[in-house]
């Protein structure tokens, strides 16, 4: 199913913006969960229940929702939240986007991108809640949409929920198993089901497309964000995690670390693309058209 959105919103591509010029994604988000508010809340949680993903992750595999603006994908971040609500699970893990929203990280990211020494960087690893180590992921906002809406359902449902571990991971870059901290999240994620957010595609004049060769949405832009998802997927699945760093950064996709931490804790996993939309970003960048992200939610099976 694909759809063209027209709200502006706003995410971050594969870390290659330059930070000064990012706008504040996180004040954005929080200030359009003040208009939608909790009937808002609950009616894209409902609008969510086209899918019921709680077998998904009973069976060992994993979703991928997106952080784009709420208005335009909250029903897909709201399918995540109900599934894991409703898949009996004690434990939760949701993997986060880590932006390079500072220098350092910008400066780090483009080094390794560039054929760098990942070990070389600080903080490469796992952040989180509870965590020894970085706290990039205090300023971070790709979880702030499924925060908001895990909060609004467990109020709906007067429940406190399973256990909510909040893990970023930061520099991947093409060997998982050798980030620091990725034992210890291995040792979390047992028994636990284990959802991911990613903007795996981001588009047009303001990620460094030219006016001659973007594509608008309707114009087979979202036909091409298809392809190169699913290209990206079934790279991932194969397990060659350097290719699929390569990948991220050519589709300027922002899932480099989430999607191969991923893999590594949960094996080969087979996906299919459950809805797609656009969401414009030409009013966040102040950036001519087509300037706009694929949000996608993703459906992520054992088997080879």
């Amino acid at each position: 199913m694909e759809r063209i959105e027209s709200k502006p919103s706003g995410t971050v591509n594969g870390e290659s913006d330059v930070n000064h010029r990012l706008p504040d994604f996180k004040a954005r988000a929080q200030i359009e969960h003040e208009r939608l508010g909790f009937r808002g809340a609950c009616r894209l949680l409902d609008e969510a229940r086209r899918w019921d993903l709680a077998p998904v992750l009973e069976r060992g595999g994993s979703l991928i929702f997106p952080h784009v603006g709420a208005e335009v994908c909250g029903h897909q971040v709201g399918a995540a939240v109900n599934a894991c609500l409703d898949c009996g699970a004690a434990r939760v893990v949701v993997l986060g986007v880590l932006h390079a929203l500072t220098p350092e990280l910008d400066e780090a990211r483009r080094r390794v991108a560039e054929g760098g020494d990942p070990a070389a960087e600080e903080p490469r690893g796992i952040q989180g809640p509870g965590l020894d180590g970085g706290d990039d992921w205090r300023r971070e906002f790709s979880l702030d949409h499924f925060l908001w809406l895990w909060r609004q359902e467990t109020r709906r449902r007067d429940i406190v929920g399973p256990e909510l571990l909040i893990r970023y991971p930061w520099l991947a870059a093409g060997c998982p198993d050798l980030m620091p901290g990725i034992g210890k999240l291995q040792e979390e994620v047992k028994d636990a089901a284990i959802v991911g957010t990613a903007d795996p595609f981001h588009h047009g004049v303001a990620y460094g497309d030219s006016l001659a060769t973007a594509l608008f949405p309707e114009r087979g832009g979202l036909k091409l964000a298809r392809y190169r998802i699913e290209e990206g997927m079934r790279i991932l699945h194969s397990g060659d995690y350097r290719a699929y760093n390569r990948h991220c950064i050519s589709a300027k996709s922002d899932a480099r670390d989430v999607g191969q931490v991923l893999r590594y804790l949960r094996g080969p996993l087979k996906s299919r693309i459950l809805d797609l939309v656009a969401d414009d970003m030409t009013g966040p960048y102040n950036a001519p058209a087509p300037t706009w992200v694929a949000g996608a939610l993703l459906e992520l099976l054992p088997g080879r």
